[in-house]
């Protein structure tokens, strides 16, 4: 039987193909750590046409890498999320494209300059022990006190049982880019045991101009070597849960710093309830925020369009 003309090789070849990867952030290991995908060679894409792509892949954000328009960058970023929504802040989808780029011989050691959005931002590059770790500034964190009710979050967050909050440690808002709020739980029982209500939820995040919701607790059982276990949900923009967020883990370790409870290095466990447990270091300075990561290649392609 003859193949059909559109099932043929040759049948996509006058169409614009684009080089594409697909970066396991916070891994050490294929299949771990929250996925990202990165598409190289974007200065012709439109910006429909980069959500459009960002759907099709559905993962919980999608990068593009072009040409920067700010007086000493090397690279210019944009991120879009799987409801099609462009989104900042210098997280897993900034350190995985990152990664990659180093990978492929687009950047290299010591260090390069990022445009995210309006800002010139440093990342460094780091293959002493001869394992690639990039290191992203995030810049200068705001926080602030979030005027929400337990009974609020309790709608918004609990599942059978009644949400048990950190009487310690009140919700706040958060931002290295991407604003978000911060609520701490009693135990990491409790933060497994969150089932968010994504309409009350998303009612609350607007209200406090925010896009997704970080829950933590700091209880001595959140693991060894760990300073919180986390989970990160973010009904704004269609992502039902992330295994890793880099834009809210900086702000969280900055919050928890500034009230003396940890060092200037944060370790921050995320991920285990989806089963793809997440590592999120992050150094805390007078400056900003530094989220260090590792990755581990799980895919590469090309997008015919």
């Amino acid at each position: 039987m003859d193949t059909p003309r559109s099932m043929t090789p040759d049948a996509s070849r006058n169409r614009d193909t684009h080089p594409y990867a697909v970066v396991d952030v916070f891994a050490d290991r294929p299949l771990a750590g929250n996925p990202l995908a990165v598409v190289t060679d974007a200065d012709d894409l439109t910006d429909a046409q980069m959500a459009a792509i960002a759907v099709e892949f559905n993962l919980s954000e999608t990068t593009f890498v072009s040409r920067p328009t700010l007086p000493g960058a090397d690279h210019s970023l944009r991120s879009f999320t799987p409801g099609g929504d462009e989104v900042g802040g210098a997280g897993h989808n900034a350190l995985g494209a990152w990664w990659w780029l180093v990978t492929i011989g687009a950047a290299r050691a010591p260090g390069a300059v990022q445009q995210l959005g309006g800002r010139a931002l440093p990342v460094h590059i780091d293959t002493d022990d001869g394992v690639l770790t990039i290191g992203l500034d995030q810049g200068p964190v705001d926080l602030a006190e979030a005027p929400v009710t337990a009974q609020t979050l309790g709608e918004a967050l609990a599942g059978s049982d009644p949400l048990r909050l950190d009487p310690t440690l009140s919700p706040v808002t958060g931002s290295v880019g991407s604003t978000h709020l911060l609520v701490a739980l009693a135990a990491p029982r409790d933060v497994d045991a969150v089932d968010p209500h994504g309409p009350a939820l998303a009612r609350v995040l607007a209200d406090l101009g925010a896009e997704g919701c970080y829950v933590y607790s700091r209880s001595s059982d959140a693991g060894a070597g760990h300073d919180a276990y986390c989970r990160f949900f973010n009904p704004t923009v269609g992502i039902d849960e992330d295994p890793a967020t880099g834009t809210a883990a900086g702000p969280l370790a900055a919050h928890l710093h500034r009230r003396g409870l940890v060092g200037d290095r944060v370790r921050f466990l995320q991920g285990s309830a989806m089963g793809r447990p997440s590592v999120l270091t992050i150094d805390v300075a007078p400056e900003g925020t530094r989220l260090t990561g590792r990755c581990a290649l799980a895919a590469t392609g090309e997008l015919h369009l």
